[in-house]
């Protein structure tokens, strides 16, 4: 059929008092297709510079989406992996943001500032000539393990309804509470006086600032963190992240193809896989049978997916063994393709 006679029946149809049939529209000569919605993580390697919110308002940007967030903040003057959650997929950011970290900070030693890095404003100040790996690895020990930190001042951290950081700025220190965080290990990579380079693995709302200062604080002279790069989050390394110019200028299409599917947050939890009428029973809220040898322990969380292999929650395996319990539903969340100005 041409497209002269389509659009004659069309007309037609309306003459009849019908609503005819409207052709997709056609696409202008300063416009371009983009697919847009769906859900996943984009890992991306923030530049130094941008904060976590400017990543997260140029991913919803560039992908035209509305539901972004990201897994974690990570410091201006930081770069490194930020997991950036899309559509359904930001339902799992609390069990990302959970996941252990890894991190490569440059220390430089002998330096204290109100930051606990080398943006800050300078404290004290002396010379260090003589660093030894010995003395850092033994300095070291007693910040391995559950230990207790105190938020730095310049922090996203909440206090009494506003972030420590906008009441630092304004020249307020006010106390705060030591928090329990978790620190897996510190490896010393390298030692070049007055600096050395440590290598980070932790657990949520460790502060490797305040590590460093920390430290410091133990070998005599303090220190304060002079680059940092956050190696993985969870399962997302940065060898796997998308460079932040990409992130700038490439096409849409090209940013959605290195988005990953909502369970890549998940990977390396247990999942079971549910028929259709148990999947659309735990859509509802429901616990549902699990068969073996999908079982797990009783209270442990599980990725459940339908059988077409699509993630459609997380769960918890009932003190039986026998059943799931929704803890997070996701609905199904398909890309579509919109005409947008280029």
């Amino acid at each position: 059929m041409h497209a002269r006679e389509a659009a004659g029946r069309g007309d037609a149809g309306r003459a009849r008092g019908g609503p005819g049939r409207a052709g997709r529209r056609a696409r202008g000569p300063d416009e371009v297709s983009v697919r847009v919605g769906g859900s996943g993580v984009l890992a991306v390697n923030k530049a130094a510079g941008a904060t976590s919110f400017d990543v997260v308002a140029l991913v919803r940007r560039r992908l035209h989406v509305r539901r972004v967030g990201h897994a974690g903040t990570l410091d201006p003057a930081a770069t490194g992996v930020l997991p950036v959650l899309i559509g359904e997929a930001t339902k799992l950011t609390p069990y990302l943001m959970d996941q252990d970290k890894e991190y490569v900070a440059t220390v430089r030693f002998g330096l204290t500032t109100d930051t606990h890095d080398t943006e800050g404003r300078v404290l004290s100040e002396v010379t260090v000539s003589r660093l030894e790996r010995r003395d850092l690895e033994e300095a070291s020990r007693p910040f391995v393990g559950r230990i207790k930190q105190i938020p730095p001042m310049y922090s996203a951290v909440h206090h009494e309804g506003r972030r420590l950081y906008e009441l630092a700025r304004e020249g307020i220190e006010v106390d705060r509470e030591p928090r329990e965080v978790v620190v897996h290990s510190i490896a010393v990579d390298e030692v070049a006086p007055p600096r050395a380079t440590l290598r980070v693995v932790c657990g949520k709302g460790t502060y490797v600032r305040v590590l460093a200062a920390d430290l410091g604080a133990a070998l005599g002279y303090g220190g304060a963190v002079e680059c940092l790069v956050r190696c993985r989050v969870g399962p997302f390394h940065l060898a796997d992240a998308i460079p932040w110019a990409d992130v700038v200028s490439a096409e849409p299409a090209v940013l959605w193809s290195r988005v990953t599917p909502p369970e890549s947050a998940l990977a390396g939890w247990q999942g079971v896989t549910l028929d259709e009428r148990a999947a659309v029973a735990f859509g509802h809220g429901q616990a549902v049978e699990v068969r073996a040898p999908a079982r797990g322990e009783g209270g442990s969380s599980v990725r459940v997916h339908d059988v077409t292999g699509t993630l459609i929650g997380v769960g918890v395996i009932t003190e039986d063994g026998r059943r799931v319990k929704p803890v997070r539903i996701l609905h199904a969340d398909r890309p579509g393709t919109r005409i947008l100005p280029a």
